[in-house]
């Protein structure tokens, strides 16, 4: 079991407050809480500075959790690089630690550290089947981690009701766990169930707690209001999001979205392009380049006649 510390360390992971958990102390090198309070702390760095991850780990730490971070920072620094060669190394290193932790000898949490460090790299690869089968998406698996990156990857494919399965079955062993709470509420977004109260209830409670405040938890809490139609309050939150951490994508859009609903066009296709300038992968970046595309495709289709003269 968890000291209170890991506990905690643990739990600003889970709930994306970064920022919160780089602040975070460091145990004493000889608690057995060193090594892991590290790992967390690298694998929150690890896509936004996966150099910083890798300062992060001590050399002498050869466990594979920390051989699986580092792949995927390698990865990370590869594909930022546009190195392909590196880019499929560091994925082929991943597929080998997976293949690794096979043997009975391996902890159960060893394995589930390997595994989801190891699917957020197909996923980004767009190997989502890949990523599904590493993290034993279908089974009995009692890798709850594993089992909410599985629900956040089915709801991104549409798939409510095989995200909506790994929760029920989730739900009938794992104990009243933060994480089973943040899996629920991330199914309760999706399917807008109770008009999103879950989701509103569990993130606004998160947000209020000042040891986890972050621009991640503040900006899901607006979205939640968004979604209730409640945007004021959504706006607000939108904003305080984008002070803590003015990168923030979500908030962005969250703030474009609210600011055309509330009829201000004008901020909102400011906001609109701030997220593009900012971070141009974004989904709601890409599908409106593709329709805005696949408009004028379809109006190169017509001819529109000129005006009949008088």
């Amino acid at each position: 079991m968890d000291s209170l510390d890991l506990y905690h360390i643990r739990q600003k992971y889970y709930l994306g407050s970064y920022q919160p958990l780089q602040n975070a102390e460091l145990p004493d090198k000889l608690s057995p809480d060193y090594n892991p309070t590290l790992l967390f702390k690298a694998r929150g760095l690890v896509k936004s500075n996966p150099d910083g991850a890798l300062a992060l780990l001590p050399a002498e730490d050869v466990s594979l959790p920390a051989k699986s971070v580092r792949s995927l920072a390698g990865y990370f620094i590869a594909k930022k690089a546009e190195d392909d060669d590196s880019k499929e190394k560091a994925l082929e290193e991943l597929r080998d630690l997976c293949l690794e932790i096979e043997g009975e000898d391996v902890e159960d949490d060893v394995k589930g550290i390997v595994r989801s460090t190891a699917a957020v790299a197909f996923v980004h690869e767009g190997e989502n089947e890949e990523a599904l089968e590493t993290l034993e998406a279908g089974t009995s698996t009692h890798n709850l981690e594993g089992i909410a990156l599985t629900v956040q990857l089915y709801l991104s494919m549409n798939r409510l009701d095989l995200a909506q399965k790994e929760f029920e079955k989730a739900k009938s062993w794992a104990e009243d766990d933060m994480l089973l709470q943040l899996i629920e509420a991330t199914v309760g977004l999706a399917s807008g169930a109770g008009n999103y109260s879950n989701p509103h209830s569990f993130y606004n409670e998160q947000a209020q707690n000042p040891s986890l405040t972050s621009s991640h938890l503040v900006t899901a809490r607006g979205l939640t209001h968004l979604l209730r139609g409640e945007l004021p309050e959504a706006q607000s939150d939108f904003s305080e999001a984008l002070k803590l951490n003015p990168n923030e994508a979500n908030a962005l859009a969250g703030k474009s979205t609210a600011e055309w609903l509330t009829g201000d066009v004008a901020k909102s296709d400011a906001s609109f392009k701030e997220l593009q300038e900012k971070d141009p992968d974004y989904p709601m970046v890409n599908e409106l380049s593709e329709k805005s595309d696949l408009f004028d495709s379809l109006l190169s289709n017509y001819n529109v006649p000129p005006l009949a003269s008088a």
